[in-house]
């Protein structure tokens, strides 16, 4: 076995593996590399003379494909030394037991009761508690930024539960152990034992008191009597203005925090950070400030997980796997967090959505990996707690470790006076004037504090390592819908775009702290905003040149047409080999693309505008959440890979206007060159056969489109207003163009 450093030791507890067929990779990139600067050469040396109708967008043309051609290079750089990392549980098993082992402590974010409803928090926070790890070891934290008192009360139900959950997981080795998950895909398998039945029977009962409860609208008095936890709602909270709240729930001394086995339950603590109207709270990168501030005065463990409210644990070993990343000695002493891809456990066949991106997670996150630099997603992560403090790494020549300040054990104190001194560490004032959010903890300013927050860490001095094992270590819910789909990419590409503009640009402040492979890498997604314009001129203007008889492209006889045929079809080629070997059908790899085009031409141009728009000062970041629940039959659609558009918004109507002009273009256009050359059919057509083979593809890709605007008649269709919007927007283009 070995370690990064190439040295070989029967005890490593981690291996890292380079990725296969690397050469052949670096030989397809030269080849398009150099079939990309033939076309540049073309469009510069065929340049229409000032004042032909061709010129201004042949320089559109000209620029859009410069555009594509830097963002290719761009993407190459997280595939040119793609790693795996292999981890050896049994080995850290060996080296040590179970009291040597750390103390871990988990944090679960959830923002509103509504969008994420009790019992789906309840669940992640159960799969945390389950982990195949000492319990006393553990501490799981649930900061609820709607300070909701269903929330609270789901959570005592939950700890209520766990003490037949967690005996009943270790007694039958229960996978996975989020107990909706698991009796969802056992309910028709398992053997339905008396002890099976029990628990499923527990199981329900608690599912009924909550969803009966959250039904009312309100927590009942004698419940609210039985619990003193609720005195803190008795002046009636909303979810912008609230008090401080934390109960220790369960805190692991008192003798009723036992399961019915006798055994220690993990500590348990719910937290709801203090939530004013005129104090800034900096979303979720304030909430996870909080919580490393709170578990820093009860637990602090030197090591964290965090984790999204949807994304629960699939595989109990996780933990274990996991820190033999962070305890092989000298290999990993500065490996500052291991993040886990994101994957979900509603996913399709063929992928309606292109989510999750599997070619991202296993091809490109890996390629970073590479650089040891991997990305922080901001959930399934595991972080060293003095790195997230803020904490450099500093080496000497004798490899003899430095740290700015050590990690201090805290002193035992009752628990109604930690839980006061918690609620001091958690109110609007306590950040002011302090490094937190700047220096400390996540990074506040942007949408993506995660990606931020990582290339902060790792220009400390610190590593990271991605690992993604063949067991999905958590699973979370994917959009049902179209729209929420691109609302949540429009979110992370205006947020990555905003770190790009910023000071944390990774080519300015990662120069000379992280691997020039690594910015690039970083700039592959910080640039997703602005790869818009191109994408939306290559799906406008040619179709719109189509119309008057313009050429863009070079005749098919041309032998310039070589180098533009060579692009498309290797590219397309490659992609699908890659997205086959992520484990894509081809009709998932074809739904990616449709998403692809969705994507750049409505989220990341959206996200590019409002982007502008902060930077010269005319707005400030919000936070949306996207939806994690959907009504039944839009639940049955998604099943059914029926695309759900549902709406008229600006985002489906430029779908619906994109797809309508290239119709037009498509139609009209070939009708126009067949009138205008009426003699000399071929010979018009040859001059147009490459553009339109760019509106076709546009038309073939948008087919649901079409069947939305014209053909269905569900809820999920696109309206009437839609289609009367885009038909008008796609003719006002065509006048405006032609004119």
């Amino acid at each position: 076995m070995r370690n990064e450093h190439g040295e070989t030791t029967s005890y490593s507890l981690f291996e890292i593996r380079e990725g296969r067929y690397k050469g052949a990779h670096r030989a397809f990139a030269a080849t398009v590399m150099a079939a990309i600067s033939l076309i540049w050469a073309y469009r510069a040396a065929v340049m229409p003379a000032a004042g032909e109708p061709a010129r201004w967008a042949w320089i559109g043309m000209f620029i859009s494909e410069i555009l594509f051609g830097l963002y290719w290079i761009l993407t190459q750089s997280v595939r040119w030394r793609i790693t795996y990392n292999f981890p050896f549980k049994h080995q850290l098993s060996l080296r040590y037991n179970d009291d040597q082992l750390p103390n871990v402590d988990v944090f679960v974010c959830t923002a509103d009761p509504i969008i994420e409803p009790p019992l789906l928090v309840i669940n992640t926070v159960l799969s945390a508690m389950a982990y195949d790890y000492p319990t006393e070891k553990l501490a799981i934290y649930l900061s609820d930024d709607a300070g909701s008192d269903f929330t609270f009360y789901a959570l005592i139900e939950a700890s209520n539960f766990a003490k037949h959950w967690l005996p009943f997981c270790t007694k039958f080795m229960v996978e996975p152990r989020s107990p909706e998950a698991y009796f969802s895909l056992h309910s028709a398998l398992h053997h339905r034992s008396q002890e099976w039945t029990h628990m499923k029977k527990l199981f329900d009962e608690m599912k009924e008191r909550v969803s009966s409860v959250v039904e009312m609208g309100k927590v009942p008095k004698e419940i609210r009597d039985q619990y003193k936890g609720f005195s803190e709602w008795d002046n009636g909270l909303t979810k912008q203005n609230h008090q401080s709240i934390v109960k220790i729930i369960i805190d692991g001394k008192n003798h009723d925090d036992v399961d019915i086995d006798g055994c220690v339950l993990p500590k348990l603590v719910y937290m709801a950070r203090e939530k004013r109207p005129q104090h800034p709270h900096h979303f979720k990168a304030g909430a996870m400030n909080a919580l490393i501030r709170v578990s820093s005065e009860i637990s602090n463990a030197p090591f964290i997980l965090n984790l999204d409210c949807d994304m629960y644990s699939n595989n109990p070993d996780t933990m274990k796997e996991c820190l033999c990343f962070f305890l092989d000695g000298k290999s990993s002493h500065d490996i500052a967090f291991v993040q886990f891809p994101q994957y979900f456990n509603n996913i399709t066949k063929n992928m309606i959505y292109g989510i999750p991106d599997q070619v991202i997670n296993e091809i490109e996150l890996a390629g970073m990996g590479g650089y040891v630099a991997a990305l922080y997603c901001g959930t399934g992560c595991f972080h060293r707690r003095e790195a997230l403090n803020g904490k450099k790494y500093v080496e000497d020549l004798n490899g003899s470790v430095h740290l700015d300040v050590q990690t201090k054990k805290k002193v035992s104190k009752p628990v109604n006076e930690l839980e006061e001194a918690c609620k001091l560490l958690v109110d609007c004032k306590f950040e002011n004037g302090s490094q937190w959010g700047k220096e400390m903890g996540l990074i506040y300013g942007c949408a993506v504090e995660d990606i931020i927050t990582g290339l902060a860490i790792q220009c400390r001095g610190w590593r990271s390592v991605y690992y993604n094992p063949k067991k999905k270590a958590f699973l979370g819910v994917a959009p049902f819908s179209l729209g929420a789909a691109l609302v949540q990419y429009k979110r992370w590409s205006e947020g990555m775009f905003q770190v790009f503009l910023s000071k944390y640009c990774p080519f300015i402040y990662g120069h000379g702290k992280i691997k020039f492979g690594a910015q690039m890498g970083y700039c592959v997604y910080l640039l997703w905003a602005p790869l818009s314009i191109p994408m939306l001129y290559y799906a406008t203007i040619p179709a719109l040149c189509l119309l008057q008889g313009i050429p863009l492209f070079p005749k098919v006889t041309s032998v310039w047409a070589i180098p533009f045929a060579y692009v498309f079809v290797t590219k397309n080629c490659w992609s699908i080999i890659e997205a086959i070997s992520c484990g894509y059908t081809l009709k998932a790899w074809w739904n990616l693309q449709r998403m692809l085009l969705f994507r750049r031409t409505t989220a990341f141009f959206f996200s590019f505008i409002d982007t502008v728009i902060k930077q010269l000062g005319f707005s400030q970041t919000k936070f949306a959440v996207t939806a994690k629940v959907a009504a039944e039959d839009e639940s049955k659609r998604y099943e059914q890979e029926i695309i759900e558009f549902g709406s008229s918004d600006i985002m489906c109507t430029m779908i619906a206007t994109l797809a309508i002009l290239n119709l037009f273009g498509l139609l009209l256009g070939i009708k126009n060159v067949a009138a205008w050359n009426l003699e000399l059919v071929s010979k018009g057509l040859n001059k147009f056969i490459l553009q339109t083979v760019v509106c076709g593809l546009i038309v073939l890709i948008n087919l649901p489109t079409y069947e939305a605007l014209f053909i269905r008649r569900d809820k999920g269709r696109l309206p009437f207003s839609a289609l009367f919007k885009s038909v008008t927007l796609a003719l006002l283009a065509c006048v405006i163009y032609i004119i």
